[in-house]
C-alpha cells in the first residue's frame, strides 16, 4: 500500500532502539526523512546507517530530554537541517516496575521526567512547524494506562496522563490543522521485554520457551507483539490514508485489555 510520505520529515525520540527504531525504519521505508534521538549516540549512528541505506537521509542528535532546553534545542536544530516538520513521534521514556512502597520520590520524577513533561515540551517546541506543515504527531504510551497494576503504579501513571495529554491536544489540533493521536503498545519484543523474560526464567527455573508461553496464556495474548507491528500502525495513522483518525487513543495489544 502506497502511503504517500514520501519527501515528509519526521522526528522520532528514543529511536535508538525497540520501538522508536522500528517506527523511524518503517517511516523511511515509506519515503520519510528522519531526525533520531536519544541518549546512546553510537546506536542512533547504527539506526542512521540502516536509513541511509534505503535511500533517506538521517540526522542523529544525542539529547536527555529530561533536560528543560533539551526540546527547543531540537525542534531548531529540525528548523536549520530541514527548514519543515511533518510527524512527531513522542517515544521516549521508561518507567520503573515495582512495590508501590519501595518505588522512592526520584523514581516517580524520573518516570514523569522523561516520557511525559518531555513529550509535552517537545509538542509545544514542534507546533509551530507542524501548524505550518499540517503534520501529524503520535504518542506512544502504553496498556499500563488501560490495565493498571500494583507492580506498575508508576508506569499506569505516566502512561495515563500521556493519553489524556494526547487527547487534550487533539482538541487544539483541530483548530490549527494538526492530527493528534496515541497508541497503547502491549507487551512487545524489545530489550526491556526481554529482560523481564530472563528475570521470570532465572526465577522459575524453567527454560525460555515455556516461561514465554506461560506468560502469554496468564496475560491472554494471541502473541507478543513486535516493534514492527507499532511502526506499521503508526506509518498508516500519519499517512494520508489515516488522516481522519484524530484524537484516538488505540490499543495494539494482542487481545490483552479486556474493556471496551
Amino acid at each position: 500500500m502506497e502511503l504517500g510520505l514520501t519527501g515528509k520529515v519526521a522526528l522520532v525520540t528514543g529511536s535508538n532502539r525497540g520501538i522508536g527504531r522500528g517506527i523511524a525504519l518503517a517511516l523511511a521505508d515509506e519515503g520519510c526523512d528522519l531526525v533520531l534521538t536519544g541518549r546512546d549516540e553510537a546506536a542512533l549512528r547504527t539506526v542512521a546507517g540502516e536509513i541511509e541505506k534505503r535511500g533517506r537521509k538521517a540526522t542523529t542528535l544525542a539529547l536527555d530530554l529530561r533536560e528543560e532546553a533539551a526540546a527547543a534545542a531540537l525542534i531548531e536544530a529540525v528548523r536549520k537541517r530541514h527548514g519543515r516538520l511533518d510527524i512527531l513521534v513522542n517515544n521516549a521514556g521508561a518507567t520503573r516496575r515495582g512495590d508501590f512502597l519501595a518505588l522512592t520520590e526520584d523514581d516517580w520524577q524520573d518516570g514523569f521526567a522523561l516520557k511525559f513533561f518531555a513529550h509535552v515540551r517537545l509538542s509545544r517546541a514542534a507546533w509551530p512547524l507542524l501548524k505550518e506543515s499540517g503534520g501529524s504527531l503520535v504518542t506512544i504510551a502504553g496498556t499500563g494506562a488501560r490495565k493498571p497494576g500494583a507492580d506498575f503504579t508508576i508506569g499506569s501513571s505516566v502512561n495515563s496522563a500521556c493519553v489524556a495529554f494526547s487527547k487534550a491536544l487533539a482538541d487544539r489540533g483541530k483548530a490549527d490543522g494538526v492530527q493528534v493521536n496515541a497508541v497503547n503498545p502491549g507487551h512487545t519484543e524489545t530489550e526491556r521485554f526481554q529482560r523481564r523474560i530472563d528475570a521470570y526464567v532465572q526465577q522459575s527455573g524453567h527454560d525460555e520457551a515455556k516461561v514465554r508461553e506461560e506468560h502469554r496464556k496468564e496475560l491472554g495474548l494471541t502473541r507478543f507483539g513486535l516493534p514492527e507491528d507499532i511502526a506499521g500502525l503508526v506509518a498508516f495513522i500519519v499517512s494520508p490514508r489515516g488522516r481522519w483518525l484524530h484524537g484516538a487513543t488505540i490499543d495494539m495489544d494482542g487481545g490483552e485489555i479486556p474493556t471496551i
